[in-house]
C-alpha cells in the first residue's frame, strides 16, 4: 500500500544492501515509515518494514530504508556477496 492506501507494484533498484535491510532507490510512489512492503527478488518474496523515506525535493527523494522482519526469509541469503560485487563494479 502507498501513502494513499492504494496497492501498487513498482520496479526499483537497490542502492545499499545488508543482511538486515536495504536502501531502495527510484521509488515514485510515496510510502510512510512504519508500513510493511512486500519485496520480490526473482521468484522469492519477503516483507520489510519501511524505516525512513527520503524527503521530496532533497537529494534523497525517491529513496526508502527497509529493515527485514525476523519472521521473513532473507531474499539475498548467500548471494549477498554476488550482489555486493555487482554494486562495487558500478
Amino acid at each position: 500500500m502507498d501513502a494513499h492506501d492504494l496497492p501498487f507494484m513498482q520496479l526499483a533498484s537497490v542502492r545499499n544492501l545488508s543482511s538486515t535491510g536495504a536502501v531502495i532507490n527510484g521509488m515514485r510512489r510515496r510510502v510512510r515509515p512504519g508500513e510493511i512492503l512486500e519485496v520480490q527478488l526473482d521468484q522469492e518474496k519477503a516483507q520489510f518494514l519501511v524505516v525512513w523515506t527520503g524527503m521530496p525535493g532533497t537529494h534523497s527523494a525517491g529513496e526508502i530504508g527497509l529493515r527485514s522482519l525476523a519472521s521473513e526469509p532473507c531474499l539475498w541469503g548467500v548471494a549477498l556477496g554476488c550482489y555486493s560485487e555487482l554494486v562495487a563494479e558500478g
